[in-house]
């Protein structure tokens, strides 16, 4: 895969991509695949010191029988423009800061809150409203540690999250209007009102609406609409760019979203 293959839009000091699903953002210590950080710097290498660099411990055993002290270092990432990530297998627009001085303004506008990002997915069920706002706090789980919760039984410090939501169309697994409960699902819009890492899957699945095979937090649901990931994709973003100006980004719906949205609609 090559950069300018995802590539939206791109200036001297923004890179904006349409982050296919299956590539991870950057390298988190135990990643061995490419990841969109590498693309990156296989094109722009200058760009490496831009942003912030990612520290995680790496864990090395001076022998095999572990009879000697497990030593901890920190390893050092480099996440060149990255100011912000999608989930692995969620696909859709992703801002890159090329210049230190962009990537300081627009991580101020991701910590405020002031830039407007809009996903599309498709959920399980129908939800009771059209349209709403989904307010839930959101920790750890103490089932997995993979997990981010809504529910009760969190643990941690909590975050609040903020998610607003519109149903596009609700529908049953082969269109009809009138399907039975079990083969009900929704096309929803949302719009993360916060930042916290997977808000959008955490507070459908609070709504009891998962989106659709979302492994993680709907492991017994089948996977469904032709989906082989879970079906979210970040479709629409505006941020401010540094000469004042709003700009807004949209990313085209891969394979897997075309079919189904096509096939819905």
């Amino acid at each position: 895969m090559k950069l300018e293959d995802i590539t939206i839009f791109e200036d001297k000091n923004l890179l904006v991509i349409n982050k296919p699903a299956g590539l991870v953002v950057h390298a988190d210590g135990r990643t061995k695949e490419e990841t969109l950080s590498d693309l990156i710097l296989r094109k722009y290498p200058k760009m490496k010191d831009v942003g912030e660099p990612a520290l995680y411990k790496k864990l090395k055993i001076k022998n095999e029988k572990l009879e000697d002290t497990i030593e901890s270092e920190i390893e050092i990432i480099p996440r060149p423009g990255i100011v912000h990530r999608l989930d692995r297998e969620t696909s859709g627009v992703l801002l890159v800061a090329k210049t230190q001085k962009m990537f300081e303004h627009l991580k101020l506008q991701f910590q405020t809150h002031t830039i407007k990002k809009i996903y599309h997915a498709f959920v399980y069920g129908w939800p009771t409203k059209d349209e709403g706002e989904i307010v839930a706090s959101i920790a750890r789980s103490r089932k997995d540690f993979r997990l981010w919760s809504a529910q009760r039984g969190k643990k941690g410090k909590e975050r609040e999250a903020v998610t607003l939501y519109k149903v596009l169309k609700r529908f049953g697994d082969d269109g009809s209007e009138t399907p039975i409960i079990d083969h009900r699902f929704s096309f929803l819009e949302l719009s993360p009102q916060t930042g916290r890492t997977h808000q959008i899957r955490v507070h459908l699945k609070y709504l009891n609406h998962p989106v659709v095979s979302d492994t993680l937090y709907a492991p017994r649901r089948p996977q469904a609409l032709g989906f082989k990931r879970q079906a979210l994709h970040a479709f629409h973003l505006e941020c401010t760019l540094l000469n004042g100006k709003i700009a807004s980004f949209e990313a085209p719906y891969p394979e897997d979203f075309s079919s189904a949205v096509k096939r819905f609609s």
